[in-house]
């Protein structure tokens, strides 16, 4: 007999990912429905402050800034693990495995929390449809195995599901905004919120660390370079695509949820009503059936979402498992399909961990599990981000090529001046996101874990340095189009 087909490969699919398909990801990633009716009413909810959609408008620049830099080392640079190989080729490879430990740590803990949002949405409405109580967690876990099968599977497969999912929840986004806008709540000033002296108070540091989570997922593009057919320009169009869809949507609905319920009512119905504050919108002018098939709809929107950054932490872990970083079996892909089915597996067990651990202790699902580790993913996102800005500067720096200087200089060190003085704002204000007092160790602990995950990545650098040359020479270059230096 001869010897059987491994069941397991070094590489990621065939490149079949076009703008549209990789949009459909990281949108879908973002979650809009989800993010507009779990996490703009949870914004509203957990700061008191009503300037929301002023802190869209503001935030959607610094991204598009920041997309620029992305944008053109995406033509240099192709590699699943996307944000730490830009910075090991930019500032060094200490930083960029620093970079990735962080990263790991900060997606998983933006999927991770949704899981508790879905669980608690399910829960809540069969308490309401049908009298039926069930417990968060149950639902968190059956969602949780769906989410798992899937990620196993082919990835173009998974853009198809997404495309539909996005595409009906935008459609009921654009019907209630409408409807919100057209019929503001009597009294109060329906501009209210776009009031820069309602944004610039007390805590404005916990809408920025909310808002940046509601927009997190638009910069996972370049983590399917390597499954795109053109990635020099597929990642840097598809960015600027999600930023502005994404802008759009959240400013406008977060502006038409502050009409339709009065800006002067809006936190105190986000607090007693959660998600409930923006179907509430809809359920006065539009009636029961239209109501139920948004909230379906908000349940299926939380699922592209818990699908698409699973596959995003799966690729992370497939980067940094291919080149040595984490244990070597992470970086294998199914032979047959080409899915990064070991770091999808993991992404699974470590999920389910989590989710057990906050039910075995009782912990509140939107409130602790959803807006703490939300609250948690942004910063690191943001701390990458300025990171990633500085790398391009570094990179670009002597090097000749077609790039402008706006694109190799000057909105790359904008994007990380004002990056940096956002990240500044999150950290002070971030005991508003916990809901503690300034004194409470929470509002340390929690952004502390992604500097203990830069140290561990620092550590790691260190040990492959001295006792694995060979692979530290590789880091961040496997999978790419230039060869680090």
């Amino acid at each position: 007999m001869g010897a059987s087909t491994p069941s397991f490969t070094r590489g990621l699919a065939k490149p079949r990912l076009g703008v549209a398909q990789i949009v459909f990801f990281v949108v879908a990633a973002s979650g809009p429905l989800y993010a507009i009716a779990g996490g703009i009413s949870t914004t509203y909810a957990v700061t008191g402050i009503i300037g929301v959609p002023l802190s869209f408008v503001l935030l959607a620049p610094v991204l598009a800034l920041f997309a620029v830099g992305y944008g053109v080392m995406s033509r240099h640079i192709t590699n699943a693990g996307a944000f730490y190989p830009y910075v090991a080729n930019g500032i060094g490879k200490p930083a960029g495995i620093a970079v990735s430990f962080v990263a790991v740590l900060a997606y998983n803990c933006i999927q991770i929390g949704v899981y508790g949002l879905f669980g608690w949405s399910v829960a809540d409405f069969l308490r309401q449809k049908a009298g039926i109580e069930t417990p968060w967690w149950l639902w968190a876990v059956a969602i949780l195995v769906v989410v798992g099968v899937l990620g196993v599977l082919r990835v173009d497969l998974n853009a198809k599901v997404l495309g539909v999912v996005l595409g009906l929840e935008c459609l009921a986004i654009v019907v209630i905004d409408a409807v919100g806008l057209a019929n503001p709540a009597p009294g109060g000033e329906p501009l209210a919120p776009l009031d820069p002296s309602n944004l610039f108070v007390t805590g404005v540091g916990a809408v920025f660390a909310l808002s940046v989570a509601v927009f997190t997922g638009f910069e996972g593009a370049a983590t399917y370079g390597e499954e795109c057919r053109d990635p020099a320009r597929t990642v840097a169009r598809a960015t600027y695509v999600a930023i502005g869809l994404t802008a759009v949507l959240y400013t406008v609905s977060s502006l038409a949820m502050a009409v339709g319920v009065g800006p002067s009512q809006v936190v105190a119905q986000s607090q007693q009503n959660g998600p409930g504050v923006f179907f509430g919108i809809s359920g006065q002018h539009l009636g029961a059936t239209v109501t139920d098939i948004a909230y379906a709809l908000f349940l299926t929107s939380q699922f592209a979402s818990l699908l698409s950054f699973h596959n995003a932490v799966a690729r992370y872990f497939f980067a940094l498992g291919r080149e040595g970083v984490l244990p070597d079996a992470l970086g294998r892909t199914n032979r047959r399909n080409g899915a990064p089915v070991v770091g999808s597996l993991t992404q699974t067990v470590v999920a389910f961990l989590v989710v057990a651990g906050f039910a075995i202790a009782g912990r509140e699902p939107i409130f602790e599990l959803f807006t703490w580790l939300g609250a948690t993913a942004s910063t690191g996102v943001v701390l990458i981000m300025t990171m990633v800005s500085i790398s391009v500067i570094a990179f670009f720096r002597g090097r000749r090529g077609p790039e402008t200087a706006w694109q190799r200089l000057v909105a790359p060190a904008l994007a990380a001046v004002l990056l940096a003085a956002v990240l500044v704002l999150i950290i002070v204000n971030f005991h508003v996101v916990v809901g503690t007092g300034e004194d409470s160790p929470l509002r340390w602990i929690l952004p502390g874990l992604l500097l203990l995950a830069a140290i561990l990545g620092l550590v790691r650098s260190r040990v492959l340095r001295t006792g694995k040359p060979a692979v530290y020479a590789k880091v961040g270059g496997i999978g790419t189009t230039e060869v680090v230096r």
